[in-house]
Parts: C-alpha cells; sequence; structure tokens
C-alpha cells in the first residue's frame, strides 16, 4: 500500500490555525473527524492524548508524529498539518515543530497499512523531504513530492537487501544486531529502525534490525544471528526478552537514543563499550538502580501491584455485591456461591497479588513468591493483629528487596550453580527471610496502626467526617486515573479490607461525578460542545454508572481550565455528602450497580452522587463559551 492512499489532499492542512500542542491536536482531530475517518472525536483525541502522555512524539527537525490505534477510527488515515510559526510540541531537541504527521490506525489494521505508515515515519528523516513538504504551495505538489520520496525509499531498500546479501558472503566486516521497539509501535519503532540500518551501511556494519512494531515481530533475530554478532543493540521502551543475549555484548538504550545517536549506539558495541549481559543478574541490577532514584520508581512499583491487583477488586467486588441481592445473611445457595467467590477468595487474594506484583516489578520473577507469600500472610493472621493492605504493601516492597539482596550476595557463585538460584536458593532464602520479618517484626506493629486508624475512622462524624469524604473526593477527580485518584483508591481498599467502609463510599461517589457530571453537562448545554463531544457525552453516563472516571479525561485535555476545576468540586461535594450521610460501601468497585447495597441509606448516596454530578454539570455548563 502506498503512503498518499492514507495521507489524502482532504486531510491535508497547509496553514494551521492553532498555536498550542493541545490546540493542534484538536484541530488534526477534527478535520479527521469531519472527513469521517474517525467515528467518535474524544476517543481517539484521548488515545493520541495518551500515546503523548508515555513520551512526546516531536521527533526533531521540526516534525512531530502524533499517532494512536484506536477503535474509534474507521479507516487508517494520516492527516498533516503545517505551521510557519511553529508550535513548542516538547520535541527531542527543544526546537518549534512545523509539520505534524497526524497517524491514525484502527485496532485491526493489517500489514500493509502498518507498513505504508511506518514507512512515512522514516521518510521524514531526510531534510531534503521535509523542506520540499514545507515549501510546497498546494496539496498535490505535498502528494508529489510524498510519491517520489517513497519509491526512492523502497528502491533504497532494495539496495540494502542486496547489501545484506553480500555481508553474508562475508564482504562486511563486522556484525552488530538491534531491536527497536516503542509503545504503539507504528513510528519510533521504523524510524530508530532505519536510522540504525542507514548508519551501519555508512559504516560498513552489517546491522540486521528486529522491529517490535504493533504488526508483530518483523525481521526476528535467529540463533545463528547471535552467534555470530559482535553484539546487540536494544534501543526499545518496552520490555524485551534478553534470555536469548546471554554471554553477548548488550546495549540497553531508549528507542529515541535509536533514532537521533544511532552511529554512536554501533561505535560502542564494535568497541565492546557496553556490558556483557549475563542473564537474570544483569537484568535485576539494572532495575536496582532504577528503584533507586526515589518516588518515581516507588510509585511505579506500587501502581504495577494495584494494577495487576484490579481484575481481583473488580470481578470480586462485583459477585460480592451480586449476592447482596440474594440476601448476603441468608442461606440462599446462589448468594453463598457469589459471596464465596468474589470475597471468600477473588478479594482474598488481592492483597497477597498486590504484594506478589510489586516485588515482581522490583526483582523480575524471583520476587513474586515471596512477595506473595508476604502479601497472603498479612491478611491471615490472628484477626486482631492482620497487617492488611499496609501489610500487603510493605510485603512486596521488602521481597523486592530481600531478592535484589540475593542476587548480589550469590553473583560470585561458580557458574556451574547458576542453574540452582532461580529454582533453589532465592525461593529458598527469600521466603524465609521474607517469613520471618512478618511473622515477627512487621505483621503486629502494622496491625496495630490498622486497628488504630479503622476505630479513629469509625469514630468520625459530622464535619470531621465530611472533610474526609471531600479531601477523598476530590483527590478521584485530580487527575482521572493517575497518581492522585490511584492514591485515594489504594486507601479505600486498604479501609475495606480493615473493616470500615465509609472511606470507600465517598471515593466511589467522587470516581462516578466526572464522567456523570460532564454527560449532563453535554445533554443541558447542548450548544456549548461539538457533535463529538456530545456523542461522548452519551458515553460517559455509561462510564460514570460504572465508575470509570477515566471518561472525563477526553474533556479535560480539552478544555483543563474550565473542566479540571468544574470535576473536582463537584466530586468533593459528593464525597463530603457520602461521609456526612454516614454512607459505607463493602464492594470495592461496581458503581451506581452496587450503590443499592450501601450500608446507610441508598437514596441519601444517590442524593450525594447526583448533587456533585449536577454541580460539575452547571459549573462546566455557565463556565464554557458557546460553540462557533
Amino acid at each position: 500500500m502506498k503512503i498518499t492512499e492514507l495521507l489524502l489532499k482532504e486531510t491535508i492542512i497547509l496553514d494551521l490555525q492553532s498555536e498550542t500542542k493541545e490546540t493542534v491536536i484538536d484541530e488534526m482531530v477534527t478535520c479527521l473527524s469531519e472527513k469521517k475517518r474517525i467515528d467518535d472525536h474524544n476517543a481517539f483525541k484521548g488515545s493520541i492524548l495518551e500515546r503523548e502522555s508515555q513520551s512526546s512524539t516531536g521527533v526533531g527537525e521540526g516534525v512531530a508524529i502524533p499517532h494512536a490505534k484506536s477503535s474509534a477510527v474507521k479507516e487508517a488515515t494520516i492527516a498533516l498539518g503545517r505551521t510557519k510559526k511553529g508550535v513548542d510540541f516538547d520535541s527531542l531537541d527543544n526546537q518549534p515543530v512545523h509539520l505534524i504527521f497526524m497517524i491514525a490506525a484502527p485496532e485491526g489494521a493489517n500489514d500493509a497499512h502498518l507498513q505504508a505508515l511506518s514507512r512515512l515515519s522514516t521518510l521524514l528523516m531526510d531534510a531534503s523531504f521535509r523542506k520540499e513538504v514545507l515549501e510546497a504551495t498546494t496539496e498535490d505538489e505535498i502528494l508529489k513530492a510524498v510519491d517520489k520520496k517513497e519509491k526512492e525509499k523502497l528502491d533504497s531498500e532494495e539496495r540494502v537487501h542486496h547489501t545484506s546479501a553480500e555481508a553474508k558472503s562475508g564482504q562486511a566486516e563486522r556484525k552488530v544486531l538491534a531491536i527497536t521497539g516503542c509503545p504503539t509501535g507504528i513510528a519510533h519503532t521504523y524510524m530508530a529502525a532505519d536510522a540504525l540500518k542507514e548508519k551501519g551501511q555508512e559504516m560498513r556494519v552489517n546491522l540486521k534490525v528486529q522491529t517490535n512494531g504493533s504488526d508483530g515481530v518483523k525481521n526476528r533475530l535467529t540463533e545463528q544471528d547471535i552467534a555470530e554478532a559482535e553484539g546487540i543493540i536494544v534501543a526499545a521502551d518496552t520490555k524485551v526478552d534478553l534470555s536469548a543475549f546471554k554471554g553477548k555484548t548488550v546495549l540497553q538504550r531508549g528507542v529515541t537514543d535509536g533514532m537521533k545517536r544511532p552511529g554512536e549506539l554501533i561505535q560502542q558495541v564494535i568497541n565492546g563499550d557496553a556490558p556483557i549481559y549475563q542473564g537474570e543478574n544483569d537484568q535485576e541490577e539494572a532495575q536496582e538502580g532504577q528503584s533507586s532514584s526515589g518516588g518515581a520508581g516507588f510509585y511505579k512499583h506500587l501502581m504495577n501491584g494495584v494494577s495487576n491487583m484490579l481484575p481481583f477488586v473488580v470481578g470480586g467486588g462485583i459477585l460480592v455485591a451480586l449476592s447482596f441481592m440474594f440476601g448476603i445473611e441468608s442461606e440462599h445457595p446462589l448468594a453463598e456461591a457469589l459471596g464465596s467467590i468474589g470475597g471468600g477468595h477473588a478479594l482474598a487474594l488481592m492483597v497477597a497479588v498486590l504484594a506478589g506484583f510489586i516485588a515482581m516489578s522490583i526483582a523480575d520473577r524471583p520476587g513474586f513468591a515471596p512477595g506473595m507469600i508476604g502479601g497472603y500472610m498479612s491478611t491471615t493472621g490472628p484477626d486482631e493483629m492482620q497487617a492488611g493492605f499496609l501489610g500487603g504493601i510493605i510485603a512486596g516492597f521488602l521481597a523486592g528487596y530481600v531478592v535484589l539482596w540475593l542476587k548480589r550476595v550469590f553473583k560470585n557463585l561458580p557458574q556451574s550453580l547458576d542453574g540452582i538460584k532461580t529454582v533453589l536458593l532465592y525461593p529458598l532464602f527469600s521466603i524465609l527471610i521474607v517469613g520471618l520479618s512478618m511473622h515477627f517484626i512487621i505483621i503486629e506493629p502494622i496491625g496495630t496502626i490498622m486497628m488504630a486508624l479503622e476505630n479513629w475512622l469509625g469514630g468520625m462524624t459530622g464535619a470531621n467526617a465530611a472533610i474526609l469524604g471531600l479531601i477523598l473526593g476530590g483527590m478521584m477527580a485530580v487527575d482521572m486515573g493517575g497518581p492522585v485518584n490511584k492514591t485515594a483508591f489504594a486507601f479505600g481498599l486498604a479501609m475495606i479490607e480493615a473493616g470500615t467502609f465509609g472511606p470507600h463510599a465517598a471515593i466511589m461517589a467522587g470516581g462516578m461525578v466526572p464522567p456523570l457530571g460532564l454527560a449532563i453537562a453535554t445533554t443541558v448545554f447542548k450548544r456549548k460542545f461539538t457533535k463529538e463531544e456530545a456523542d461522548a457525552g452519551k458515553t460517559n453516563y455509561v462510564l460514570g454508572a460504572s465508575f470509570i472516571t477515566e471518561g472525563a479525561i477526553p474533556f479535560a485535555a480539552a478544555d483543563p481550565g474550565r473542566v479540571i476545576p468544574s470535576i473536582i468540586v463537584g466530586s468533593s461535594i459528593a464525597g463530603a455528602l457520602s461521609m456526612l450521610f454516614n454512607i459505607g460501601l463493602m464492594a470495592p468497585h461496581g458503581g451506581l450497580f452496587v450503590s443499592p447495597f450501601v450500608e446507610g441509606s441508598w437514596l441519601l448516596y444517590m442524593i450525594a452522587i447526583l448533587t456533585g454530578a449536577v454541580v460539575t454539570a452547571l459549573m462546566v455548563g455557565f463556565w464554557k463559551k458557546p460553540i462557533k
């Protein structure tokens, strides 16, 4: 497939009117929406912004390539926007961007689409091509320039293929391998691959590149390739399995280094200026270095535990709520079965899973077993001395760092004993150390703290309870699924585990308000929202009812100054009223579908949520200006 089958005359904007990164993205998404290439403006825009949050797609040299795969895309398409003034796109070289190529790929994009999309990203590395596109006066001139450059690119790839064949016959002097990959696997993956291949050809190095793209692994490295290579460059922002490279020189860098510094990376491998990969130990030491980098490392490991725990929380919580329909205290067989599955098993495992994946984030697979066991111990001690959720977090971090310490201790064992490290030494000593620490040192004091916290929160009434609810509810709306939101949610789970159900009721109320409030706003204040936003508002009724706060993200991204304060105020009010009304909620997830089973008045809980949602809707509606 040719690039010009995806880059259409009607999706080229010769002179962008927007002057900021956010508004440029919105203008280009609007173009795709108006040309019927996407069917949900906000959903696709949310996917683009989510990709930008991982790392900027401003690749330098005045070019940005925002891209995303989304179910909102009807047909693979490229949009081009030009701006003479330039836009700050957080680029790698801190220079303003003048050319923005937006790539819209459907979730089921075929290989032909993906190859054309990736080919475009590599064409943009050519300065003469960029200049030609910038100076073109019509859309037709741009399309002609793209066609011409794509033909040159395909011819060049054919020449590289012949060069590789010559290399296999012994004419090339050196052989280096590389793997490239980025989070979405559309643009940066292939830009880095092309940069490395072209620089390798220039340096007379036979360089084979495996791309871990959205269309799967291409040009896979073989055992023979690895055996013959002097070393391997891993230029990726995604996890790459390095097990096949044990004993080889492996240089690990980000995908942007592959794009911007290919010659330097190749030279480092040729010079042997990179570590020899020895297996898990090297990877763990690298992770230990990252783990010691402070708060960012702590949050990363904690969120790895929370995200892997969520399926247990969501599935188990909703099953517990369903069991209430039959009378939780009755002996109805289905109620008993649902309660056993959801509460007795799924929710009973959540702390152990949390601890296991925290430890695994720190120390990879050897950390999982001691983390799980430490987390399980924190919830299965004597009833009056369970360490609960907080104990599970401590167990996870303890297990992870104990395993890293053991790796250092056993690092100098004879190589003949490597095989027994992971199957005997790591599990035996890590489980022993973590288990003894939990049993004799951690469970009792943490259990005492949890009991004190439970008693303190249980005694909260009136204004004090309302203040706590106001804070927790507002936290749910600050970043709509980000670190602050997840911190509040984790606190609510800890309180449920400790037997105090009021805080989580406030948290769930606060989490439902942003999407519900914006849904109401799009219904009542129709003239102040685009058609795409109005359609997204309808979806937000369901998302809000399901306790999916992230439904508000596209609205907040498009108009943060008005939307974010409005949803924080509404969520804070809902949380405060929930605590003031003395509402409790045993189910950790489920939204409105579990609200009939709250402790206290179901009607008052509905009033708290609707009051917050209406306040949000009114603030957004009166604050926003009508759409022209």
